[in-house]
């Protein structure tokens, strides 16, 4: 999808939540169970306690394992190409860059530097099957969900930008509405966006016909029966 303009609120009530949330959510929107485009493995936080970020993908393709068969001028045109890409748009964004090596990916793209130099350019976050390092050095206030953690770039260099990719079964087009935690990422159907605010809003009301009694004084069995009764009448 293109770029799009959020409805008001949306962004601010999404970097609120966590991802699970906004995935319990896009069902609630839709009227049913079955959402599928979120990360089905286990990543690694940079910042475990970082909030979510949100914003719409830019997206690219490394590699890293072997050297690059094209020509020094060619990989360093391409990687100021990806510079410029990253840093186009008006509205919130997200590096979604997949590392086409998959589970041999060894080359550490997101570091110090990058990291601080995607922040400089104005992005939220990133998300990649690939590695990070320099874990205590990287760039506050911009973190990276990572498939992986190793210690060298190897021989990582651009090999594509702007085209799909796939973060362990996610798949993203350039410009899809991400939302990343350290739980994992997702990409908002862009369908549900108009009614993603009341989704939110409606699920967190909804759940706390639960929570509230469960952490109330006297709670049992029977006021578990009598709670959970009036949570599935809202759900449905």
């Amino acid at each position: 999808m293109a770029d799009m303009t959020l409805p008001e609120g949306l962004l601010s009530l999404m970097k609120s939540v966590d991802t699970p949330t906004v995935c319990n959510a896009i069902e609630v929107a839709q009227g049913k169970r079955g959402f599928n485009n979120y990360t089905k493995r286990t990543m690694h936080a940079s910042d475990a306690e970082a909030p979510a970020m949100v914003g719409f993908a830019r997206t690219a393709k490394i590699a890293g394992l072997e050297p690059p068969t094209e020509t020094p001028d060619v990989i360093r045109a391409r990687r100021m190409d990806y510079f410029r890409h990253m840093a186009s748009g008006d509205g919130p964004t997200v590096a979604v860059v997949e590392d086409i090596d998959g589970d041999d990916a060894v080359s550490a793209w997101w570091g110090g530097v990058h990291t601080a130099v995607h922040k400089g350019l104005g992005m939220e976050g990133a998300v990649t099957n690939g590695v990070m390092r320099d874990l205590g050095d990287m760039e506050p206030g911009f973190p990276v969900l990572a498939g992986a953690i190793g210690p060298s770039h190897a021989f990582v260099h651009v090999r594509e930008l702007a085209t799909p990719v796939t973060i362990f079964g996610m798949q993203v087009a350039d410009g899809d509405l991400v939302h990343a935690d350290r739980h994992g990422a997702l990409v908002v159907p862009p369908d549900v966006i108009g009614d993603l605010k009341a989704a939110i809003e409606k699920l967190i009301e909804t759940e706390e016909l639960i929570i509230g009694p469960a952490r109330s004084e006297g709670f049992d069995f029977a006021a578990l029966e009598k709670a959970w009764a009036a949570f599935e009448k809202a759900r449905t």
